[in-house]
């Protein structure tokens, strides 16, 4: 590239970082980023430029599949009730071991190496995430155990950070009333976590372009009711009606828009943020213009 042409791509994102200079940007990390050294690098690299460019990104990973090798390891046995990780005594324990240790200081090394100043911590921390027990829709009698969802955010610690100038990386898990520990999907987090924190905009890396139509190509900028109609219709499916829902449920709570965004691409997150190509799909209360 060539002076000229790096002088454009700077003229370029301007108006951008203009735009979300001291905004709060969450994402959620997982699939194919969190497992490709040289995408797990750029990633870091990413968020570390954020909040050197004055943005507050907070992170929230997920990490299933460590949880599974780790569980394997340990010859731990796991059963599962649609699609869902029954997590008993044994399993909650590890599955704090590998989000709250193992993920989630190696997100934070990662970031340290990338020049950011980042802070790991779990939802139980200072009471963030207050969880409840999960139950399957339709199958009310089926004990997942130690699965949760989010009852409510208490963000006065992520802000506290913010504030002083790290980047939170959040691992998803939370405390009922007793004191009990819950497993909770990382994007129902997210999503939480944004709506509560009153964030612009909710990232969402997948293994996926985004959203695709019946022939195969991206959709760039839906509505709200552009996506309930391509539900309806059985164009969105499988694997990504559940992503898609957490990105309705955001934009409900008042998330102004959400990107389900492709992980596998390198730089992804400054695709999306600081050009006009971007890399996914956006979705907002109404069609992007």
């Amino acid at each position: 590239m060539s002076g000229r042409d790096t002088a454009r791509v700077l003229n370029e994102a301007l108006p951008y970082l203009q735009r979300y200079a001291g905004e709060r940007i969450v994402i959620k990390y997982g699939g194919n980023a969190m497992t490709d050294a040289r995408l797990q690098a750029g990633f870091a690299a990413n968020v570390a430029m954020m909040k050197q460019v004055g943005i507050d990104p907070v992170v929230v990973h997920g990490g299933g599949p460590q949880i599974g090798q780790m569980l394997q390891r340990l010859q731990i046995e796991s059963r599962f009730e649609d699609g869902m990780r029954v997590t008993d005594a044994a399993t909650m324990e590890v599955v704090e071991m590998v989000l709250g240790g193992l993920v989630n200081k190696h997100i934070v090394s990662n970031l340290a190496r990338a020049g950011g100043r980042a802070i790991g911590v779990t939802g139980k921390d200072a009471d963030l995430i207050s969880a409840r027990p999960m139950r399957l829709p339709g199958r009310p009698d089926v004990d997942l155990g130690y699965v949760g969802e989010v009852e409510s955010i208490d963000t006065r610690l992520l802000e506290r950070l913010m504030d002083d100038r790290f980047i939170p990386v959040l691992a998803p898990i939370g405390t009922d009333a007793d004191g009990a520990s819950y497993n909770i999907n990382a994007d129902l987090v997210a999503g939480a976590v944004a709506a509560a924190l009153g964030a612009s905009r909710l990232l969402l890396l997948t293994n996926t372009p985004g959203i695709l139509d019946a022939g195969g190509t991206l959709l760039t900028g839906l509505s709200a009711d552009d996506v309930d109609a391509l539900i309806d219709d059985g164009t969105i499916h499988g694997g990504m009606l559940p992503k898609v829902r957490c990105a309705l449920e955001a934009v409900e709570a008042g998330v102004p828009s959400v990107v389900i965004l492709d992980g596998r691409v390198e730089h992804a997150l400054l695709l999306e943020l600081f050009t006009d190509q971007g890399a996914g799909t956006l979705i907002g209360q109404h069609r992007p213009d």
